[in-house]
């Protein structure tokens, strides 16, 4: 399929996944608008892909400045076509340190930021018959962990949207992908830390692998993912399906994912992924899919 001249923007760009994401478009021949809320990380990523990137400040939290940037794009180029709701936050440390600020920061960011890109995003594409919104999750959003409560919280809410929304948005043309990956290598590794838990630690810890996924391959995964998409548009849970994982152990073993996560105070932890991974039908690897966990999967027709 070609790419050259389709439409796209990424919120999150200034790093990591969103960085990522913005060098596999660009590279494919989008067109894609790099926006995050730190401006100058957003321009950062844009300076580097050359006249195929613009930059824009965007905070998802702000419904309005995300509608406008649809229109910006739709206004310019007549067109949207792909929408990454990629943008994230993270708290790491046990629940009851949890501000009720930092609560609203996590929903805010992780959960509204994705609905408005989605009601910025979704009436555009419907109107056109065409487009693909990717959200962007993670494994916390199909598993449970303690002391990344609020975490899994959000990720399993964008989790449902996605699917939800995917199975509605099918009919019309519209398709949506969410990605759920475990530890890849970006700033949030490092961030959000409460009570002296080593986020970086716990995520590669728990996962069982030494280090992080890298958010290139990560991307590419995911355009990969995308171009599967494309070529099948409607597919059910027998082949394709809208929940991409990845990755997930580095030798797709659930057992190595039961691992011992360390407290602030330093005492072991049970992992938190083995219950969710070790159902029937779990296939790990580099972006694997789980279209065979009926009770995740709805029929999509």
């Amino acid at each position: 399929m070609n790419f050259a001249g389709k439409q796209a923007i990424v919120t999150g760009a200034g790093s990591g996944i969103g960085a990522a994401l913005c060098r596999a478009l660009v590279s494919a021949g989008v067109a894609v608008v790099c926006t995050d809320i730190d401006a100058d990380a957003a321009e950062r990523t844009a300076a580097a892909l050359g006249a195929n990137a613009r930059s824009a400040r965007l905070d998802v939290t702000d419904a309005a400045a995300v509608q406008a940037a649809v229109d910006e794009v739709v206004d310019r180029a007549g067109r949207l076509d792909l929408m990454f709701n990629n943008a994230g936050i993270v708290w790491g440390g046990d629940t009851e340190l949890l501000a009720l600020d930092q609560w609203n920061a996590i929903i805010d960011v992780n959960i509204r930021g994705v609905v408005h890109g989605v009601t910025a995003a979704y009436p555009v594409m419907v109107r056109r018959g065409h487009g693909h919104i990717i959200n962007t999750a993670s494994m916390a959003g199909l598993t449970a962990a303690g002391q990344i409560t609020s975490y899994v919280t959000t990720k399993h809410a964008v989790v449902g949207l996605s699917l939800a929304l995917r199975s509605e948005a099918v009919s019309r043309g519209v398709g949506v992908l969410v990605v759920c990956p475990s530890a890849v290598e970006t700033p949030i590794l490092d961030e959000g830390a409460i009570g002296g838990i080593v986020g970086r630690n716990y995520f590669l810890q728990g996962q069982g692998v030494r280090t992080a996924y890298d958010p290139d391959r990560l991307a590419r995964d995911t355009f990969a993912r995308h171009r599967e998409e494309q070529g099948n548009p409607g597919e059910t849970a027998t082949g394709t399906c809208p929940v991409a994982v990845g990755p997930v152990v580095a030798d797709s073993d659930a057992a190595h994912v039961n691992r011992l996560h360390r407290t602030a105070a330093g005492q072991p932890t049970r992992g938190p992924y083995t219950d969710s991974l070790s159902k029937p039908g779990f296939r790990g690897g580099n972006l694997a899919t789980v279209c065979q966990w009926p009770q995740w999967i709805p029929s999509l027709r």
